[in-house]
């Protein structure tokens, strides 16, 4: 793999192992899985009683549980979101046992937002509609239109990242 060149405007720290040095992209599950990174971790805040806990994701299952819902729904999706991504069904938070009241920590800066562990958690539409448009720029997505479709080509793209040969091709 070429070196990321710090003069191109795309470049950025990579923010977590699972990054790339280029805003909103991650790297192949390929390249993840051979070079031992097959746990995803992010935060996820309880909406109720404000406890914050650190989740583990297995990169191959969860992406592969995210890859046939694409394969086996994308006929009917018809370029837009379906509902379950768009209000995405939350875990029940272990401290006080409020339902579907942990949401994920989203960087207040969308260059460090954690595009992978949102994508294996089914969680991307818990980003606003502007970090969801950032995520399409940096990718050369068309990004004017509706949350759903926006929001459909952000998960349809880091598919792609994570699976090139995959059929996530709009």
């Amino acid at each position: 793999m070429a070196q990321p060149d710090p003069s191109d405007p795309d470049y950025i720290p990579s923010p977590y192992p699972w990054s790339r040095p280029r805003r909103a992209s991650v790297h192949t599950l390929h390249h993840l899985l051979s070079s031992g990174c097959g746990t995803i971790t992010g935060h996820l805040r309880c909406k109720r009683c404000d406890v914050t806990v650190e989740v583990a994701h297995d990169l191959r299952d969860k992406f592969m549980e995210v890859a046939r819902f694409v394969a086996a729904e994308r006929p009917r999706m018809h370029d837009r979101a379906p509902p379950v991504w768009m209000k995405p069904r939350l875990p029940t938070c272990q401290n006080c046992g409020y339902a579907n009241a942990m949401k994920p920590v989203i960087a207040p800066k969308k260059r460090n937002i954690n595009w992978l562990f949102l994508l294996l958690g089914q969680m991307l539409g818990c980003c606003s509609l502007a970090q969801l448009k950032y995520f399409c720029k940096h990718n050369s997505n068309h990004r004017t239109g509706a949350k759903d479709r926006v929001l459909y080509l952000t998960y349809l793209n880091l598919c792609k990242q994570l699976d090139p040969t995959g059929p996530f091709d709009r």
